[in-house]
């Protein structure tokens, strides 16, 4: 592995200082860090920490800051990879974050820039960047979670529109969202992978309805998605009719890899903060326990770190995006575990009565949703022995059948 940066990235990690020196103020790895929100029960709190990522996502805009690998022509800054990887460790170190809509924007700006046509990318990439319009992304259904070529939602060509009628679950802020991704089977007869469509569709479209999902962390982060007969223009379709699966596979590999790549407000520090707040760093068990949590944030950081030497000095090969996401959901379970082992009697209480606000027990309860969120943690491993190890695939009989003659659960 390669860390040094040459002159040139030397003199850019400075000016992603200064910007950052003159527009935030360093993390303090306590509750007084704002971006580690977005936890919160309340409405009101929720919103407001969803304006001020918004509020952030503009200043980066302004100053030229915002989708810093993105065309120019679409409001980005037309850089490199290893610019976007340098302003990424710095501001790893400052209290701001764009939350779900800089991840939204990882989900959706790839396909769409690799994809999508001029008109749309003119016409959504800058509002995106700009923070003015929000996305989801429809993916997820009830009958084909793991399998999600098996998806059901049809699209049916009506003319100038398709209509769209189906279901969608584990929607991701789609209560506020503008737009989304949606991927729908336009060709029942086609085996599953190959009869899918990736569109772009308007969230306040008639005929969508959203039902939020209590979590047992009590937020309502994750949405279903009723779809009956929205009409969706044709001139949404992004990439091929039929060929959507294609498109969606951008999307998924750097979802596993924006997880795996992750910043962390449950980072060793943060434990170590708790620790040393419980008077806990005395016994032997508890050092122990924090041992093992910064070796695995250490890891994890080396991973990333081989991911920079490939992307910005071309040596070596990047580790694969489905272990990132693998060691990153298991790193972050010993560190919750911990926290709340930390905390004794009082983990068990929860919200305004629990340590910090109940923090470590809403992000111990949701650490289960990125074992699943960006495709499961068995799937990742299945990916991991057949594209990083090369072991043969699992044996399919679906690979050929048309759709329709699958069976449905």
């Amino acid at each position: 592995m390669d860390f040094d940066d040459t002159p040139e990235e030397a003199a850019f990690r400075r000016e992603v200082r200064a910007f950052l020196e003159a527009h935030a103020r360093r993390k303090t790895g306590t509750d007084a860090d704002w971006s580690r929100g977005g936890v919160s029960e309340d409405p009101e709190q929720a919103a407001a920490y969803l304006e001020r990522c918004r509020a952030w996502q503009r200043t980066l805009f302004d100053n030229g800051w915002a989708g810093i690998t993105w065309p120019k022509e679409y409001g980005g800054r037309g850089g490199t990879p290893a610019e976007s990887i340098i302003f990424n460790q710095e501001a790893s170190q400052f209290d701001v974050t764009t939350g779900f809509i800089g991840a939204a924007q990882q989900l959706v700006g790839p396909p769409l820039l690799r994809f999508g046509t001029e008109e749309q990318k003119a016409r959504y990439i800058p509002s995106m960047l700009k923070g003015d319009e929000l996305w989801c992304q429809l993916f997820s259904e009830p009958g084909a979670g793991s399998d999600l070529a098996a998806l059901a939602t049809r699209a049916v060509r009506d003319g100038d529109e398709w209509v769209v009628t189906g279901q969608k679950v584990w929607t991701s802020e789609a209560q506020h969202a503008d737009f989304g991704i949606l991927l729908a089977r336009t060709d029942p007869d086609a085996p599953k992978h190959k009869g899918i469509t990736f569109f772009i569709v308007d969230m306040h479209s008639p005929g969508i309805e959203i039902r939020p999902l209590v979590q047992a962390t009590g937020l309502s982060h994750f949405n279903e998605v009723f779809l009956t007969e929205v009409r969706i223009p044709a001139g949404n379709v992004v990439g091929e009719v039929n060929g959507g699966w294609a498109v969606a596979r951008t999307t998924l590999a750097s979802e596993a890899g924006m997880i795996g790549g992750a910043g962390q407000t449950t980072t060793f520090q943060a434990v170590l903060e708790l620790a040393r707040a419980c008077g806990r760093t005395a016994d032997p068990i508890v050092r122990q326990g924090l041992a093992d949590v910064y070796i695995r944030e250490r890891i994890l950081k080396f991973h990333q770190m081989r991911m920079q030497t490939a992307i910005m000095h071309r040596r070596g090969s990047p580790p694969d995006p489905s272990v990132l996401k693998n060691f990153f959901t298991q790193s972050l379970s010993k560190r919750v575990d911990l926290a709340i082992a930390l905390e004794g009697a009082h983990g068990m209480l929860a919200s305004a009565d629990a340590p910090q606000d109940g923090f470590w027990q809403k992000q111990h309860m949701a650490q289960f949703s990125s074992r699943i969120g960006g495709g499961t943690n068995e799937v990742h491993r299945n990916m991991i022995g057949e594209r990083a190890l090369g072991l043969p695939p699992e044996p399919r009989d679906d690979k050929d059948v048309p759709w329709r003659d699958l069976p449905k659960s």
